[in-house]
């Protein structure tokens, strides 16, 4: 599957809300300024001058100066005005450089366990859009290796994963030949090794994977560890990897549901490379689980 029978990539979120509400803030402090507040605040030459530079302060705090108060305005007016910077920044924050997620399953074990808060980049491979995700600036492209959040494609047009967010590991980049066999993992042809760790000990949520067989795979000049079934081997493939798309796996290979099984991520769906954990919270706070990884 490819994008081109992926679902739109929208979706009502955070960015999305926080967008609404700031277009909603500036629209009605517009209003008011042009049409209800008739107190008028003295304009000098050099005022007359700086035109421009009073409209972009209007534009980051609804207010043409330090000293401009919204008390004789409707609350409405008020909380706009005073919220409208704070959330600005949030959403600029959230949109050009770091944004947080959480990790809501096993599958990307042992790297990523459920209830770990992460940091992903925003500009790591370019400067996006906020929202649509279009890249009007890049840097560079994802590398095999590298841990990836995206918004989901959903080929299947399933409306529970409308708008979800999934994180995996980077595979296969365009063009790769990609073969998964019997656990093993095969990159044009090469077969990519791995060295046992020996038997992994699960908690919290992740209990239920004690037993299976830590591995560290050396992918590249990103090694990383994984996880595999002790009882039976996870979905086989064979494949190439199309122009614009990638091919993605969770670390956990027997608990995770990725490229093998629904398709490519397009390249204009991926959010950001994932760099560090700074909480986690599942059946306890760990402190231990903060810093980055591989």
């Amino acid at each position: 599957m490819t994008i081109e029978n992926a679902s739109h990539f929208f979706a009502w979120d955070v960015s999305s809300f926080l967008a609404l509400f700031l277009a909603l803030a500036f629209f009605i402090v517009t209003i008011d300024q042009l049409f209800f507040n008739h107190i008028q605040t003295p304009v000098t030459n050099r005022a007359q001058k700086s035109i421009f530079l009073r409209f972009l302060y209007f534009s980051l705090f609804l207010r043409f100066n330090k000293s401009e108060k919204y008390l004789n305005r409707p609350k409405i007016v008020q909380w706009s005005a005073e919220f409208f910077p704070v959330l600005l920044l949030v959403f600029l924050f959230r949109g050009f450089i770091i944004e947080p997620f959480r990790i809501p399953s096993n599958s990307m074990m042992p790297t990523l366990l459920t209830g770990d808060f992460i940091l992903v980049s925003k500009f790591d491979y370019g400067v996006s859009i906020p929202i649509l995700n279009k890249k009007i600036i890049e840097f560079s492209k994802p590398k095999r290796g590298d841990v990836v959040v995206f918004r989901y494609p959903n080929y299947e047009k399933n409306s529970k994963y409308q708008g979800a967010d999934f994180i995996k590991r980077v595979i296969g980049i365009p063009g790769d030949k990609i073969i998964y066999r019997a656990d093993s993992l095969y990159v044009n042809d090469v077969k990519i090794d791995n060295k046992n760790i020996g038997t992994y000990r699960g908690i919290e949520s992740g209990s239920t994977m004690t037993g299976f067989k830590h591995k560290r795979e050396l992918l590249d000049n990103n090694p990383h560890d994984i996880l595999l079934n002790p009882n039976y081997h996870s979905k086989d493939v064979r494949l190439t990897v199309p122009e614009g798309h990638y091919f993605v796996m969770g670390d956990n290979r027997a608990r995770s549901s990725d490229s093998r099984f629904w398709g490519f991520v397009p390249e204009s769906y991926i959010f950001g490379k994932a760099f560090g954990i700074w909480m986690h919270w599942d059946e306890s706070l760990k402190l231990d689980r903060i810093g980055s990884f591989d």
